[in-house]
């Protein structure tokens, strides 16, 4: 409690009693034995309360309240040095940078005030947490936002120590954590003072870049941008994807519907070389890009706040080798046919084949010579050793498009090395009892623990008529193989899209529903359904077969396994669609490609390389996470990797950034459209690249088997291209594997220019303290002192003999005197 009420002399707590019950009961005996005239409530309660102040003065009250001890606590204030402070918000006299210089000006009321009562401490955060005796170092070139590094330095700093509260000059802009992601253990109370008003400023940003794969063989990268339009209400913006060689790859337009509108855009192309490329996305106000590109030699103009937010490198990767797929099958098909046509085009696929062209024939007892096991008929033809021998009771198999002669030379893989090379596996045509039982627990490894995809077609010998029900591979299978009555007449099937599918792109071969639908309808019937019961739990119904009663079967269906995937075509004679014409051909095709491409999509490679920012490092300071396995798909430990790190754009110096902030109206260096920031260097600041590639040394990490971490710190910005090689105890080559990042500190600093009054106010909440207008800075700090600190004392003051307590008590007796005066009454 901050303050209390305390009884100097209870021993006149009875004494004081009675006299005040003396005195009321007096009270009433008057106004009961007087004369009747007006009301009688208001004049007695006049006089009960200046009886009742009186009697209390006998206790003698005292007042005893608690506030801050001078100068044994402290308190911090953090002021932001970055960039992002330079912004000038529509119909403001200065920036929140200057607006901020003038709030710290030494010797202001406030801060005298602060001094007074507290050990203040004065510090500056941008990249880093930095101690100053003023703010005259307030330059505000600051890169990066680090708000969560700031703050967790002043919880260690301070740890301990009676730290009353915080006072924190920011606009919330952290490029280092999220709302949900700031450790605020240890910390006093916090007070933000925003800078900046949300919405005062016409800015455009780009927010979010995303990339992914997709199954789609003409654009199977999708890039995904995410644009934050301020003060930008019926303004058309103009998003366009620039290719490794600066050309246009792609434009979009979209329209902000409100004043702070996020928009989207998605991007779907096809990488002209495998590997690592680097792209470029930047926006702009479609009516100043048309504007520009009518002038090009005129100055470019614009009224965005800053524009450095308007670009930003993309790593894209396409895959340099291809997925391999093994495709088992009983016997030579049409299926496989049109399937290897499909994939000779595609060069992310490659189809490796092992086909069964002949039965294991039965076991015969020949009777020839004594000790003779093997045929007479060859008698002195060839090797006739029991090896050789055996040979005749093996079935035939044909291997195609295998790697070298050696590849599947003893059939199907029985080791994990073997299967582990390939991406996934279609099994068609072929009965459980093709396999033995190791083989078929190394199947159900190959897609849980390797990652693998599985698919079954729906062959003569495939699911129940297979025999697969109750074996590792059934149970893997998105269906239930109990077995159901065939209809006696082959019966005419339609494909069409379930609601799922409908939501996988990679099932769908047109743009639009209406396309989609009638594209459909040219489809031919099928004939060969391989009926199930019903689709296991958490599977999902991509496709249904149709048959002439109405009724609907899955057709298609799938369901993650583990780490892989797995899926169960049905239909079983899905090469009529390509009988046709040459366009059904190719639509069938199509779907055979984008169909593998979803089963290898996801599928892990030995060794893999991820960019990671780390929360205890830099802003800038990027973690690589290299996963190493070995031929068995198992952590590879002891291992010695390597990383080499190389720019793989044009690099920018850090002093280039200030140069395209925008002050005062000035836009700063921008390309001849007008459309952002210039490739071309300033007077101040040139393109420095990096003097050739940096070897790092990766280190084990100590939370996961496996796992080698190096940590980089870039000092230029653009993009750069990480290449990791992992050798084994012996020194062989294990893998390699190739990842690209950009860094663009100006971007993230300058995500959103709008305050992010979201953080500041759960900072805010988390800690016990509230948001301080900056006008309000003088009113604060007088009233700081009565805020609860560490180190309080307490300050006692009686009450009874102050004048107020006697002024109440005579203004009760005055005022029921009054009353009765001016009413008349008696």
């Amino acid at each position: 409690m901050l303050a209390q009420v305390t009884i100097s002399s209870p021993g006149w707590l009875w004494p004081a009693l009675l006299l005040a019950a003396v005195c009321l009961a007096a009270l009433v005996s008057s106004y009961r034995s007087g004369p009747v005239a007006g009301p009688r409530l208001p004049c007695a309660l006049l006089k009960a309360l200046g009886v009742t102040a009186l009697a209390l003065c006998l206790l003698e009250p005292l007042w005893s309240t608690r506030h801050a001890r001078p100068g044994a606590n402290l308190f911090v204030i953090a002021a932001d040095n970055s960039q992002s402070l330079e912004v000038k918000d529509t119909g403001a006299a200065q920036s929140r940078a200057d607006a901020l210089r003038q709030a710290l000006e030494p010797n202001t009321g406030w801060q005298t005030a602060l001094d007074d009562l507290f050990e203040t401490r004065r510090f500056l955060f941008d990249t880093r947490l930095q101690a100053v005796p003023d703010f005259a170092a307030l330059t505000f070139d600051g890169r990066v936002t680090a708000l969560g590094t700031a703050l967790r330095g002043l919880a260690d700093r301070y740890a301990g120590q009676p730290l009353a509260g915080v006072l924190l000059f920011t606009d919330g802009n952290a490029t280092d954590a999220l709302e949900g992601s700031l450790n605020l253990d240890g910390l006093p109370p916090i007070y933000p003072v925003v800078l900046g008003r949300p919405g005062a400023a016409r800015d455009l940003a780009i927010a979010q870049v995303h990339v992914s794969q997709t199954a789609f063989e003409d654009a199977p990268v999708s890039i995904q941008v995410d644009i934050a339009a301020s003060g930008s209400r019926g303004e058309t913006v103009t998003a366009q994807l620039l290719g490794p060689d600066g050309l246009e790859v792609g434009a979009q337009t979209v329209r902000a519907r409100k004043d702070n509108d996020t928009l989207s855009c998605r991007f779907q192309l096809r990488p002209d070389k495998p590997g690592l490329s680097f792209y470029r996305v930047r926006v702009g106000f479609s009516s100043e890009l048309e504007a520009a590109s009518a002038a090009p030699t005129a100055a470019p103009s614009t009224r965005e706040a800053t524009l450095v937010n308007n670009t930003r490198t993309v790593p894209v990767e396409r895959r340099s080798e291809p997925h391999r797929i093994l495709y088992v099958a009983g016997r030579p098909n049409w299926e496989y046919k049109f399937l290897n046509r499909a994939l000779e085009t595609d060069d992310q696929l490659q189809l490796v084949a092992l086909m069964r062209v002949a039965l294991r024939e039965p076991k015969f007892e020949f009777r020839g010579r004594a000790g003779e096991t093997s045929n007479p008929l060859f008698r002195g033809f060839g090797d006739q050793s029991r090896e050789e021998a055996a040979r005749y009771d093996e079935p035939v198999l044909v291997r195609l498009n295998t790697r070298d002669e050696l590849e599947l030379r003893g059939g199907f893989p029985r080791t994990p090395e073997e299967l582990y090379g390939f991406d996934a596996l279609v099994l068609d045509d072929l009965e459980a009892a093709f396999f033995g039982p190791d083989q078929a627990l190394l199947i159900a490894k190959f897609v849980s623990e390797r990652g693998g995809g599985l698919l079954m077609l729906g062959g003569a010998e495939s699911f129940h008529h297979g025999g697969y029900q109750r074996t590792p591979i059934g149970d893997m299978l998105p269906v239930y193989l109990d077995r159901l009555d065939s209809p006696q007449n082959p019966p005419t099937l339609r494909w069409d899209l379930a609601r799922e599918g409908w939501l996988e792109p990679w099932a769908r071969l047109r743009d639009t529903e209406t396309a989609e639908k009638e594209q459909r309808q040219t489809m031919p019937a099928f004939h060969v359904l391989n009926s199930v019961r019903s689709v296991k739990p958490g599977a999902r119904i991509i496709a249904t077969a149709t048959d002439e009663h109405g009724a609907q079967h899955p057709a298609l269906v799938t369901q993650r396994f583990g780490r892989g995937r797995t899926a169960a075509l049905m239909v079983g004679d899905v090469w009529r669609w390509g009988m046709r014409d040459a366009s059904a051909r190719n639509d069938m095709e199509r779907t055979w490609r984008q169909l593998l491409r979803w089963l290898v999509a996801d599928v892990p490679r030995p060794v893999e390389l991820a960019i990671e920012t780390p929360a205890d490092q830099p802003a800038e300071a990027v973690r690589l996470e290299v996963r190493a396995r070995d031929a068995r798909f198992q952590p590879l430990d002891d291992a010695s990797v390597t990383i080499e790190v190389e720019p793989g754009s044009a690099q920018t110096h850090p002093a280039a950034l200030t140069n395209e902030l925008r002050k005062d109206g000035d836009p700063g260096p921008q390309d001849p459209a007008g459309q952002g920031p210039s490739n071309t260097p300033s007077p101040q600041a040139a393109i420095s690249p990096i003097a050739g590639p940096i070897r790092l040394r990766a280190e084990p990490s100590t939370t996961e088997s496996g796992l080698y971490e190096a940590t980089y710190v870039p000092c230029h910005n653009g993009g750069y291209r990480a290449t990791a090689c992992v050798t084994n105890l012996v020194g062989v080559e294990a893998g390699r594997a190739v990842a690209g990042w950009n860094t663009d500190l100006a971007a993230d600093e300058f995500r959103s220019i709008d305050p992010n009054v979201p953080l500041i106010e759960s900072i805010a909440r988390r800690t016990g303290g509230e948001i301080v207008p900056l006008g309000k800075l003088a009113e604060f700090a007088r009233g700081l002192p009565a805020r609860r600190a560490p180190v309080m004392e307490a300050v006692t003051r009686p009450v009874w003999h102050t004048p107020w307590l006697f002024a109440f008590a005579l203004a009760c007796f005055l005022a029921e005197w009054g009353l009765r005066r001016w009413k008349g009454w008696p």
